[in-house]
């Protein structure tokens, strides 16, 4: 275990509270959080890789097993000896269930380790929400392809196949015939992401939800749920699910929606959270909305950064509000439109170049984020769900506008590789 004291310009305000951050993932879609995060608090980081770029935002980093939650136990308690810590805070999948044990050991706000425990077990969650009369999509928890063979002539097909406790649409598919499902359970059970854990029967087979995918993140506080952003989900790559891109309009209709506002203060409720955020999904089908997850921690995929643009509301700034116990304001300054699309690979390959051709760009495209470099493979479902060389931001007034801006992404980011066949 290393220790390092970091002074960067986020970090500047010498008697301000301070969090632990635990974790700080990749820095082309995190970096946005810690300099936000960092103009209201004094952050230190525990993490398993030493702290590079994330010296600009935080006033000291512990360099340890992030998987062995004695060493990170010790190392959350040497900070609080030394410094005012308020609060616990993460946005890594992999770490919501032990910081919400940290939070409750230090006597720090957050909610209980069995709601986290809840959310992070998709079986949990859907037993917890059934017993709340929270509506469900028939599920079956099933440890082998037999099982959710029977399982599934049971539901009946077309059915979703999912690992159940993985995170970014790793392992989830599609399944529209018999003879497909034992591939299906295959690649589910096999998913692997973050070194998240498995269980005996580790996989769900659910009743397919039909209509419009969209992503709530809230955050809560004292247990009053307040959502920040909406997006609504761009998906491709079937049959597996792979977000392509997210839209964020301020002005969404659905934030007035009282069923789905209904659903996501009992969804909440049920599950027993007091303090922290979430990013629920959920798919508009003909019969209501209805959960297809819920998740203890921010949105991924530029989600808060993307609302942050459409509101001026930043949801990263509420949650690390939330982890300290305090009421965030989320009054949104202004409402307009904001979307991200993503560019994953067509096929396994290594790159060559990624070209921008700021000359095709229209009036509404706001950035491009480059994520991949010469002499990088890339890999595509299933052997990897969250697979992208690019991605571009477009913010303006009009979603029709945006949505035609970024319309063929990969004629703004164009992709030169070699395929690979091994």
């Amino acid at each position: 275990m290393t220790e390092q004291a970091v002074h960067g310009s986020g970090a500047t305000f010498q008697d301000a509270p301070v969090l632990l951050l635990v974790g700080s993932g990749f820095r082309p879609y995190r970096e946005y959080i810690l300099a936000a995060v960092s103009k209201h608090y004094r952050l230190w980081l525990l993490d398993a890789s030493e702290a590079t770029w994330q010296s600009a935002y935080c006033v000291g980093a512990t360099r340890l097993d992030t998987r062995d939650p004695e060493k990170m136990r010790e190392a959350a308690a040497s900070v609080v000896e030394s410094l005012p810590v308020v609060g616990v805070f993460t946005y890594d999948e992999s770490q919501v269930v032990f910081c919400a044990r940290l939070a409750q050991d230090l006597g720090l706000p957050g909610s209980p380790p069995e709601t986290i425990s809840a959310c992070r077990d998709k079986a949990t969650t859907r037993s917890v929400l059934a017993a709340a009369g929270v509506p469900q999509p028939d599920s079956r928890t099933v440890s082998s392809a037999e099982e959710a063979l029977a399982a599934a002539d049971e539901i009946g097909f077309p059915v979703i196949v999912k690992a159940r406790a993985m995170a970014g649409s790793a392992g989830v598919v599609r399944v529209d015939r018999r003879e497909d499902l034992a591939g299906a359970f295959a690649a589910a059970d096999g998913a692997d992401a973050l070194g998240l854990a498995r269980h005996q029967e580790n996989v769900l087979v659910e009743e397919l939800l039909t209509g419009p995918e969209i992503s709530i993140d809230a955050v809560i506080h004292d247990g009053e749920v307040t959502p920040t952003v909406l997006a609504r989900k761009h998906l491709g790559g079937a049959p597996y699910f792979v977000e392509t891109g997210h839209d964020v309009d301020a002005n969404d209709p659905l934030l007035r929606d009282d069923e789905l506002m209904g659903q996501l203060r009992d969804i909440h409720r049920a599950l027993g959270y007091v303090h922290g955020a979430t990013h629920s999904e959920f798919k508009l089908t003909p019969k209501g909305p209805r959960l297809v997850e819920v998740n203890a921690r921010l949105g991924g995929d530029l989600i808060p950064y993307v609302g942050l643009l459409a509101s001026g509301v930043d949801p990263t700034v509420a949650a690390a509000h939330v982890a300290a116990g305090r009421k965030p304001d989320t009054a949104p300054e202004f409402r307009r439109c904001a979307a991200v699309r993503f560019l994953p690979p067509e096929t396994r390959c290594e790159v060559v170049e990624v070209v921008v051709h700021e000359e095709r760009f229209g009036p509404t495209i706001h950035e491009v984020g480059v994520t991949a470099r010469p002499g990088g493979r890339l890999a595509v479902p299933p052997e990897a769900f969250l697979t992208r060389y690019a991605h571009v931001v477009a913010v303006g007034d009009d979603m029709a506008q945006l949505t035609a801006d970024l319309e063929g992404p990969e004629r703004l980011v164009e992709l030169r590789a070699r395929a690979l066949s091994d």
